[in-house]
C-alpha cells in the first residue's frame, strides 16, 4: 500500500544498535545514479532536475506482532532490485485522513540526494505532529538539495500508543519512537555513502514535536555518535504550558513525562481493553489486538517518557546540568506561534472576549494582573491576537530561548526568528484572525509539502533560497552564517529583511522566566 503523496487537506499537520561497527555501504550506480547498493540490497530510485529520490527504504523490520513494544529490529535484506520510486505507508496515528495511508508496517525512509557526488553533508529530518501524527514522505526536500547540493533524509518513526505506550514489565517503555529515529541515524550513518552523503557529517532536524525529538536526542545517552549537528525549528527541551493555554480543559503539563506517569496511563489503559492479571498476559493480549483499536488512543500518548535508559533525565533537567552531547546547534521560532491555538480556541473559532476573561484566570491565577500588565488588551486587535502573543511568548518563543541558554554555556548556538508577517497558509480555508508567522509557517520556505509545490510569491522565494543557504551553510560547517547566541540576540528572516532582533525583550522572555 503507498503512501498517499497529497492530503485532502492541510489542515492536520501538524534492536538496532546505534553506533554499528559495519563499514559503510559503496555505491553501485547506473549511468543515472537512480540504482545504489545498500546494506540491505539494490534500490531503484527516480531522478528529475539533477535530483535522485529513494524512498520507501526499510531500515528496521516491521514492528508488528510481537515486535510491537519492541526496540526496532534490523531489516531483512532483499534480493534482486527493490522499487523505490514510492512511499511506503505513513505509522499508524488517530487521522482524519483515509486509514489505509498509514499503519504499523512503517519504518521507512526517504532519501533525497544531489546527482553526483560525494561527501555531501547530510540533514535527517524529523517531522513534527505532536508525537501522534504525520510522516516523513509529506516533506519534499528538493529544491533545498538541488540548491544547497545536500543530501536529505525523511523518516517515518513509531507515534502515539505505538511509539510511546509504556507498561510495567515493558522493556523500553514509553521511548519506542525515540529509538527509531536513532535506529533511522544508524542506517544513515551506513549506508550515507551509497548516496553521495558524508557519514561523518550528519545533522539531525526537525520541527515542533520532530525539534523536541532532536533536543531529546542530544541528551540521550543511547545517541553517542549518531549525528555532528542539530536543528530544533519550534521546539526544544524546555516547551510546557498552563492549565487552558491552547484549548480549555488542557491541564498544565510537559512534553516529556516521568515514566511511572505514562505506566500508570498504559495500566488504566490495558484494563479498558479489557486485559488484565499478570504483566506478560496483559502485554500478550494487547499484542493481538488489531491497530484499528488502539489507533484511537493514540492522543493518550503524546509524551515520550523520561527515567528510562534512553533519557535518564528529563531533558530539560538534563541541558541544565550540561548532560548533553557538544554538537553545534540552530535553534529557533517563527514571531506568532501561538496563532495557530488561538485561531481555533473557542470551539474551532477564535477565542473570544468573556473566553479571554475567564482563561486569564484559570491559566495564571494571581499572576494574571502582571500579565494583563505586560500584554494590554488594548494593543492588540482582538482577544485573540493578544491570546496568541501570550502563547507565542509564554509556549514557544522563551522556552526556546531557554534551551539555547543552557546549550550555548558548552557548545556553539546559533539562534534565528522566522518573521515573514504573510507566509503562504496551510489550510485553503480562510484564516479566521490575522494569522502572521504562525506556527510550522517557515517549512515552506525548505519543503514543498504534501505534494503541494510551495506558494511563495518573488520576495517569499528569495527568503526560501537565503534560508536554505544559511541551514545548508549550518550543515556543512556549523555556521549559518550569522553571529552565535549572545544575550537574546538572533538572526530575524523575513521577507524584507534579515538581521538581527532581540528575541528575549522581543517575547517578554525575563517576565516569563521569572513566572
Amino acid at each position: 500500500m503507498q503512501v498517499r503523496k497529497r492530503l485532502v487537506a492541510l489542515a492536520g499537520l501538524l534492536t538496532v544498535t546505534a553506533c554499528s561497527a559495519q563499514p559503510p555501504v559503496n555505491a553501485l550506480t547506473s549511468s543515472d545514479g537512480t540504482v545504489v547498493r545498500t546494506e540491505g540490497g539494490t534500490l531503484r530510485g527516480s531522478a528529475a532536475n539533477g535530483v535522485r529520490v529513494f524512498q520507501g527504504i526499510p531500515y528496521a523490520a516491521p514492528p508488528v506482532g510481537e515486535l510491537r513494544w519492541q526496540d526496532p529490529r534490523p531489516a531483512a535484506p532483499w534480493a534482486g532490485e527493490r522499487d523505490a520510486t514510492e512511499p511506503q505507508l505513513a505509522c499508524a496515528q488517530s487521522s482524519p485522513q483515509p486509514q489505509r495511508w498509514a499503519g504499523e508496517d512503517c519504518l521507512y525512509l526517504n532519501v533525497t540526494a544531489p546527482a553526483g557526488g560525494r561527501g555531501k553533508p547530510v540533514v535527517v529530518w524529523l517531522h513534527g505532529g505532536q508525537f501522534t501524527s504525520g510522516a516523513g514522505s509529506l516533506f519534499d526536500p528538493a529544491r533545498w538539495v538541488e540548491r544547497g547540493d545536500v543530501v536529505v533524509v525523511t523518516v517515518n518513526f513509531r507515534l502515539g500508543v505505538f511509539g510511546h505506550f509504556a507498561h510495567p514489565g515493558l522493556p523500553g517503555s514509553g521511548t519506542f519512537g525515540l529509538r527509531d529515529q536513532q535506529a533511522a541515524l544508524a542506517w544513515v550513518k551506513r549506508n550515507a555513502a551509497a548516496f553521495g552523503g558524508d557519514p561523518g557529517n550528519v545533522t539531525l532536524a526537525g520541527q515542533s514535536s520532530g525539534a523536541m525529538s532532536s533536543c531529546a536526542q542530544l541528551t540521550s545517552p543511547l545517541a553517542a555518535g549518531l549525528f555532528d549537528k542539530a536543528v530544533l525549528q519550534s521546539g526544544g527541551c524546555d516547551v510546557s504550558w498552563p492549565d487552558d493555554l491552547d484549548f480549555r480543559g488542557q491541564p498544565a503539563g510537559k512534553v516529556f513525562r516521568p515514566l511511572p506517569e505514562v505506566e500508570t496511563t498504559g495500566r488504566r489503559t490495558a484494563a479498558e481493553l479489557g486485559c488484565t492479571g499478570a504483566d506478560d498476559a496483559v502485554l500478550a493480549c494487547l499484542r493481538a489486538l488489531p491497530a484499528e483499536e488502539l489507533e484511537p488512543l493514540t492522543g493518550r500518548f503524546a509524551h515520550p517518557a523520561h527515567g528510562t535508559p534512553l533519557l535518564p533525565a528529563e531533558p530539560a533537567k538534563a541541558l541544565a546540568a550540561g548532560a548533553f552531547h557538544r554538537v553545534p546547534v540552530l535553534s529557533g521560532s517563527t514571531r506568532d506561534e501561538g496563532t495557530t491555538s488561538a485561531a481555533s480556541y473557542d470551539g474551532g473559532k477564535p477565542i473570544g472576549e468573556q473566553t479571554y476573561d475567564e482563561v486569564l484566570t484559570t491559566a495564571f491565577g494571581p499572576d494574571r494582573p502582571l500579565v494583563e500588565a505586560v500584554y494590554p488588551r488594548s494593543a492588540h486587535g482582538s482577544a485573540a491576537e493578544a491570546w496568541a502573543a501570550i502563547t507565542t511568548d509564554r509556549k514557544w518563543a522563551c522556552p526556546q530561548y531557554g534551551t539555547s541558554r543552557k546549550l550555548a554555556r558548552h557548545t556553539s548556538v546559533h539562534q534565528y526568528e522566522f518573521a515573514d508577517p504573510a507566509p503562504p497558509p496551510m489550510s485553503p480555508e480562510p484564516p479566521a484572525m490575522p494569522m502572521g508567522a504562525y506556527h510550522t509557517s517557515e517549512l515552506w520556505s525548505l519543503f514543498d509539502l504534501y505534494g503541494i509545490p510551495a506558494p511563495l510569491n518573488p520576495a517569499q522565494q528569495r527568503l526560501s533560497e537565503q534560508m536554505i543557504d544559511h541551514w545548508t551553510a549550518f550543515a556543512r560547517t556549523g555556521d549559518p552564517g550569522w553571529p552565535g547566541f549572545d544575550a537574546g540576540t538572533a538572526q530575524q528572516l523575513a521577507p524584507d529583511r534579515i538581521g538581527p532582533v532581540d528575541l528575549a525583550a522581543e517575547h517578554h522572555c525575563d517576565f516569563w522566566s521569572a513566572r
